[in-house]
């Protein structure tokens, strides 16, 4: 979606519905993790449904899938790197509450505006400049960097905190690049097709980590299984919508609206986990969603 042009009312509905689910999958993710499932199990359920889905619909719609030398070079490079991201952010989401975590990946704009300088030397916009110290102090304000809120001081709350916040950087940071790549790389390749082969590949990863650690890793009782589940139907689900439904109403996947997901998650982990965060760190929060839909709604 770019800037200026307004979206109807069932644009915004559905895409404010996969923001929902999508922060939801995260908490049914955390319900997961607390009752004995690992991250690589996570990732192999979801990714392995997700593609079969889009594969399924790909059939059924009879998308004809053409791949140039480039694209085969390049899908799977970005396949891995979003295989990383998924990860890294479950990662967090085990370690961290859902929402934080998710706020420090949402920084994944400014790493996106990095890696386009770096790879393909395209200054930043005046607006992403402007837009990196906000986010910055509103991710120091959520995150409680100084241990102000929780009491713990500076260094206690980085000892509670900074493994987890290192994973949702790192999901941003890689994130970030497969962003960039796809723009410059795949663009011209149907969503549909880009996120079947993303999926498959992501989950063919995490499935060779299961190998290594010596099997899957599943839940230890029914609520496991009941966030396992709703995690891969949440996830697949929102997937499917975006790259089906959306497309249709004339707007795309990473509309700015959807980085209300945050938002969605502190209020369902507060309610199902209890996982609850001081006022100065919700205002973190809303200041971070805040200046990254800024971002994603300004006038290109």
């Amino acid at each position: 979606m770019t800037g200026g042009k307004a979206i109807g009312g069932t644009a915004f509905a559905t895409l404010l519905i996969v923001a929902l689910m999508m922060g939801a999958n995260h908490v049914a993710a955390r319900i997961a993790f607390n009752n004995g499932v690992d991250v690589a199990t996570a990732v192999v359920f979801r990714s392995a449904v997700t593609a079969a889905v889009i594969v399924a619909i790909l059939l059924i719609q009879r998308v004809r899938i053409r791949f140039s030398p480039r694209h085969k070079y390049m899908l799977p490079v970005i396949g891995l790197l979003i295989g990383v991201q998924s990860l890294c952010l479950y990662s967090a989401v085990a370690r961290l509450p859902v929402a934080l975590a998710l706020l420090a990946f949402n920084t994944y704009p400014i790493w996106t505006a990095l890696w386009a300088w770096v790879v393909y030397r395209q200054r930043p916009e005046r607006a992403m400049l402007i837009a990196m110290p906000v986010i910055l102090l509103g991710l120091a304000l959520a995150l409680d960097v100084l241990g102000a809120a929780s009491g713990l001081g500076a260094s206690g709350q980085w000892s509670r905190i900074g493994v987890g916040v290192a994973f949702a950087l790192a999901a941003a940071g890689t994130f970030g690049l497969a962003l960039v790549l796809t723009q410059h790389e795949t663009g011209d390749v149907d969503g549909r097709v880009r996120t079947a082969t993303t999926m498959a590949i992501a989950g063919f990863m995490a499935l060779g980590m299961v190998g290594l650690q010596g099997g899957f890793q599943l839940p230890q009782a029914p609520a496991g299984w009941g966030g396992l589940a709703a995690l891969t139907v949440l996830y697949g689900t929102a997937f499917t919508i975006m790259f089906t439904v959306l497309p249709r109403l004339g707007v795309v996947g990473n509309s700015a609206i959807m980085n209300v997901e945050p938002v969605f998650a502190l209020v369902l982990a507060w309610l199902i986990l209890g996982q609850a965060i001081a006022p100065v760190q919700v205002a973190g929060a809303l200041l971070v969603v805040g200046a990254v839909m800024v971002l994603g709604l300004r006038k290109r």
